[in-house]
């Protein structure tokens, strides 16, 4: 009989799950019964000891190669990146191997066992003249990981695999491991009275990570396949996230600065006038994000705690 039960988990591999989006999946899928969950990222060890896990490179690929061949996943779900938007300016080569030839090496292998593959972009495949962006608008990155980003993109789209691509922005909320998240670090530097300067001329839809991994697992049932997008609640500036968290928090706003992108002289440009809009997701799997303020009421016990 359990032999029986077996056969009809699904099997999902979660890659880059020590990242804060896949830790969100990993708790999203690990006490479901009707899922066999396998957890993989770069590091050594994984933050979850009862879920199966293989360290991997997945610029390797006998390193991939082994991980899928041992596995045979149903469905692949692709969370790792550089996400080092400066670094990926100064050292393309590397990142360009995990970005877009990791995922190269994801899908040879996942096509070989017929895996639904769910590849995680990003907002950065446009220029930010012109946002908020629908799934059909065209892209145009303006930095070397949108480049990558898009790359990528294509690279699942030519793969001759089942595929959905996911393009989401600005992800935050409360992770167990790992750096903080945007909320975190705000919560943070104003408790402890830190000044800290925040852009006011860069617009998007921030993303609560667990919307995203309840999107995922509805994508999963209905057997959703394309590209998606999934943003937050809300289009605001950086600065008014940041105020609506100091808000919230009944924290000091004098503390903040707002200032223009300009002005931090990074190596790669952002896209200004970006946000996503989510109504192909809102209308085909009744995706609705959650609202700022809720968000932050779900993650007031662990920024309190920590």
């Amino acid at each position: 009989m359990t032999l029986q039960n077996d056969k009809i988990k699904k099997r999902i591999l979660i890659v880059g799950s020590n990242g804060m989006l896949g830790q969100s999946l990993t708790t999203h899928f690990m006490f479901k019964k009707e899922v066999e969950l396998m957890c993989a990222s770069f590091e050594e060890e994984s933050y979850y000891e009862k879920v199966p896990y293989s360290k991997v490179d997945i610029s390797s690929q006998s390193d991939v190669k082994k991980l899928i061949k041992g596995f045979y996943p149903d469905v692949i779900i692709n969370c790792a990146a550089y996400t080092n938007v400066d670094g990926c300016e100064t050292e393309k080569e590397h990142s360009w191997a995990i970005n877009v030839t990791g995922v190269e090496n994801l899908i040879k292998y996942g096509r070989t066992c017929e895996a639904h593959f769910i590849h995680i972009s990003s907002d950065y495949i446009f220029d930010g003249e012109s946002g908020p962006y629908s799934e059909d608008e065209f892209p145009n990155p303006i930095s070397q990981y949108g480049k990558e980003k898009l790359a990528a993109e294509n690279v699942v789209i030519a793969g001759n695999i089942k595929y959905t691509i996911i393009r989401t922005n600005v992800l935050y909320g409360a992770t167990q491991f790992g750096r903080p998240d945007f909320v975190k670090w705000v919560y943070n530097s104003l408790s402890e009275n830190k000044n800290i300067r925040i852009v006011k001329d860069q617009f998007n839809n921030p993303t609560y990570i667990d919307d995203i991994s309840y999107a995922i697992s509805k994508i999963i049932e209905f057997n959703k396949l394309g590209v998606y997008n999934l943003g937050g609640d809300e289009i605001l500036s950086r600065i008014d996230f940041t105020y609506k968290i100091a808000d919230y928090f009944n924290l000091d706003k004098s503390l903040i600065t707002p200032i223009l992108t300009s002005e931090l002289n990074q190596p790669a440009r952002r896209p200004l006038n970006s946000g996503l809009i989510n109504l192909k997701a809102q209308t085909e799997f009744n995706y609705h994000p959650l609202s700022i303020e809720k968000t932050l009421f779900l993650m007031k016990r662990s920024l309190i705690k920590n």
